[in-house]
C-alpha cells in the first residue's frame, strides 16, 4: 500500500482500470454449420466480421476444437492457404469474400534458430544493414549489406558463425556454453565493430531495447533510419519495448513472441481485410499489458481486419463486442453454446460461469 508507482497497486486499488468500450455494431459474418470435432454437439456458429469476438468457456468446453480444427483450417484452406486435416463439419457459409485470408498467432517461438530474434523477424534488421554499409568506412572497404548480417559469412565471426558463444560438448555432464574468445561474444568481426554509425557500431545496436533504438535513429531524418522506426514502432506499441533487437528467440516467453508476431502484422499493414486468431494472448500479463495489447487489437480492427480471441481472461471478455461461450462443462458434459452475444447481455445468462464472473467487470 505504500508503494507509490506500483501499477499493481493502482489496478487493485482501481486508480487504473481498462474501461468497458463502446460496443462495434456487426452485420456480416462467416457461419460454421454443423460442428461435430471432439465434444461439439452439432454446433451452428456465426463469427462476426469486422469486430473482436471472444470465444470462452471452462477448460474442455470446446473453443479449441471450434476455433482451431475447424474455424481456422477450413478457412485457410477457403483463401487457398495450407492446413492440417479440418475437423467434423457440414457447412462453411457467409460473407467470406469480405477476407482475403487468415492468420492464427499462438504462443509458438518466432524462429527455431537461436539467431532468430525481434529485429530480424520484424524485418528491421535489412534496413540497419543498409544504413551501416552506407557508411564511409563500409563503403571504401567495400563491406556490402550482407557483411553486417550475423546469418551469413563475411562479416560474421566465422570462430562461432555469429553466435557470440561456442558448446563444449561434455562426456559425463551437460555441454558448456561459453562466450567465444575471438570476438568477445560480440558476434562479427573485428573490422565490421569498426564501421560506426553515430558512435555506436552494429553490435552497440543489437544491444540497445527498443525503446532505446526508436530513440536513438528518430534523432535523424535521414529516410532509411525513419523506416527502422516505423519497422519498430509496433513493438513498443504492442508493450515489448523492453526486448533487446538481438535478444535470442529461445529466451522469449510465448506472450511476448505472440506480441512480436502481432507486431510484425501491424509494421507490414496488410492491405487486405484478414481474420486474426488469438490463442489466450493475456497468458502472463500484467493488467497494464493487457491494456497496452487491447489497444494494439483495436488498431487490427480499425484498419478493417476481424480479431477472434480464444481467452479466459475477463479483462478481454468485457472489452468483446460479441461473445460466444461454450459449456457448460468440460469434456462430454460441454460441448454447448451457452450463449451468443455481447458482454451486458451474458451476465443476465444464469448457465453461463463467465458470465456470473463478469458481472462486476461490466456493472460498475
Amino acid at each position: 500500500m505504500n508503494t507509490t508507482n506500483s501499477y499493481t497497486l493502482k489496478y487493485l486499488l482501481g486508480e487504473e482500470k481498462i474501461p468497458v468500450p463502446q460496443r462495434r455494431q456487426w452485420n456480416n459474418y462467416i457461419e460454421i454449420v454443423g460442428a461435430r470435432e471432439n465434444n461439439l454437439k452439432n454446433l451452428n456458429v456465426r463469427f462476426p466480421l469486422n469486430v473482436m469476438t471472444v470465444v470462452t468457456g471452462v477448460s474442455g468446453s470446446g473453443k479449441s476444437s471450434l476455433v482451431g480444427k475447424i474455424l481456422y483450417p477450413a478457412l485457410k484452406k477457403y483463401y487457398g492457404g495450407a492446413a492440417e486435416q479440418t475437423g467434423k463439419f457440414d457447412i462453411l457459409r457467409g460473407s467470406m469474400m469480405l477476407a482475403k485470408d487468415i492468420e492464427f498467432i499462438d504462443q509458438n517461438p518466432i524462429g527455431r534458430s537461436t539467431r532468430s530474434n525481434p529485429v530480424t523477424y520484424i524485418k528491421a534488421y535489412d534496413e540497419i544493414r543498409r544504413l551501416f554499409s552506407e557508411q564511409q568506412l563500409a563503403r571504401q572497404m567495400n563491406f556490402p549489406a550482407s557483411f553486417f548480417s550475423f546469418n551469413i559469412p563475411g562479416g560474421r565471426c566465422e570462430e562461432c558463425l555469429g553466435e557470440g558463444t561456442v558448446t563444449v560438448e561434455m562426456q559425463f555432464m551437460a555441454d558448456l556454453t561459453l562466450e567465444c574468445e575471438s570476438c568477445k561474444g560480440q558476434r562479427f568481426k573485428p573490422e565490421i565493430l569498426e564501421v560506426q554509425y553515430k558512435g555506436v557500431n552494429i553490435f552497440n545496436i543489437l544491444e540497445m531495447n527498443v525503446n532505446q533504438a526508436i530513440d536513438f535513429f528518430s534523432n535523424s531524418n535521414g529516410t532509411v533510419e525513419k523506416r527502422i522506426v516505423r519497422r519498430l514502432q509496433p513493438l513498443q506499441d504492442v508493450g515489448v519495448g523492453y526486448l533487446k533487437l538481438g535478444q535470442s528467440s529461445s529466451t522469449l516467453s510465448g506472450g511476448e513472441s505472440q506480441r512480436i508476431k502481432l507486431a510484425s502484422f501491424l509494421a507490414n499493414e496488410k492491405p487486405e481485410p484478414t481474420i486474426f486468431i488469438f490463442d489466450e494472448p493475456t497468458t502472463g500479463l500484467h493488467f497494464h499489458d493487457i491494456k497496452t495489447l487491447l489497444i494494439a487489437l483495436n488498431a487490427l480492427i480499425s484498419k478493417g481486419h476481424t480479431v477472434i480471441i480464444i481467452e479466459h481472461n475477463p479483462e478481454i471478455i468485457k472489452c468483446a463486442d460479441h461473445i460466444i461461450d461454450l459449456g457448460p462443462e468440460g469434456g462430454e458434459f460441454g460441448g454447448e453454446i451457452v450463449f451468443e452475444g455481447n458482454p451486458e447481455k451474458i451476465i443476465e445468462c444464469e448457465k453461463s460461469y463467465t458470465g456470473q464472473f463478469l458481472k462486476n467487470k461490466i456493472i460498475q
